[in-house]
């Protein structure tokens, strides 16, 4: 089925979540004791807290985007820019991930739907932009110049994720549905398989463990995303 699929040139949604960043050292934050680096969510993933202590909020997310320089992509990230290369249809990487790993490794036809860690939001003006710098109270927007309305472009908890209709309609209409590093716990994301079977389109998990979701996959292979990333990709190219 997956090897008709590349040969018919259909088309291709693929999900990442934070399981292939992993891979490269970015952390995934989320801990058992549901703590972000120390942090509840409430206190640093929310537009509640970012209004209630907004110093907190960027010192998180300015650790965070400071920690990228370091970090590289990893042998999945470039597997699937590969396999956007060269696949004959239709193609469409949506992520979960904030990092850029995906960009850095070649993916152009991609969506961030929890946002971009280097870009900043302009509560004055609606503008985003490209933001590598430490953010902080001071920042400054570069559109309209106002001070201290600038924010991370990373969709919080109680916030409508991006693209969704963009996204809805590549699920409804793909062949071949895959998803990597995932936790199958967070929505709308965890719901993309179950819209993807419904309408007959063949679900391929890859991940270090199995999701929440599973049991809605036709086929499940385990390991790091480094590792079985590649191969199945060398697997559909081949």
């Amino acid at each position: 089925m997956v090897a008709d699929a590349r040969r018919n040139g259909e088309s291709l949604v693929i999900l990442t979540g934070a399981g292939i960043s992993a891979d490269s050292g970015v952390p995934t934050f989320r801990a058992a004791d549901g703590l972000w680096e120390g942090h509840r969510v409430e206190d640093v993933a929310t537009p509640e807290a970012f209004a209630r202590d907004p110093a907190l909020v960027h010192a998180f997310y300015n650790a965070r985007r400071a920690h990228l320089a370091a970090v590289e992509p990893n042998a999945a990230h470039l597997a699937l820019a590969e396999l956007e290369r060269r696949w004959p249809g239709d193609f469409l990487l949506v992520t979960q991930n904030v990092d850029d790993l995906h960009e850095r490794a070649g993916s152009k036809r991609l969506i961030h739907m929890h946002g971009e860690l280097k870009k900043g939001w302009c509560l004055a003006c609606d503008a985003r932009s490209p933001w590598t710098a430490p953010m902080g109270q001071g920042a400054r927007c570069q559109f309209c110049a106002a001070t201290g309305t600038v924010r991370p472009d990373i969709v919080w908890f109680g916030e409508m994720p991006y693209d969704m209709e963009r996204i809805d309609e590549a699920v409804r209409n793909c062949d071949l549905f895959v998803s990597i590093g995932t936790s199958g716990a967070v929505y709308p994301a965890a719901g993309f398989v179950q819209t993807a079977r419904y309408v007959g389109a063949h679900c391929v998990e890859l991940n270090l463990e199995p999701s929440q979701g599973s049991i809605f996959f036709h086929e499940t292979r385990m390991g790091r995303a480094s590792d079985i990333v590649p191969a199945w990709v060398d697997e559909l190219l081949a």
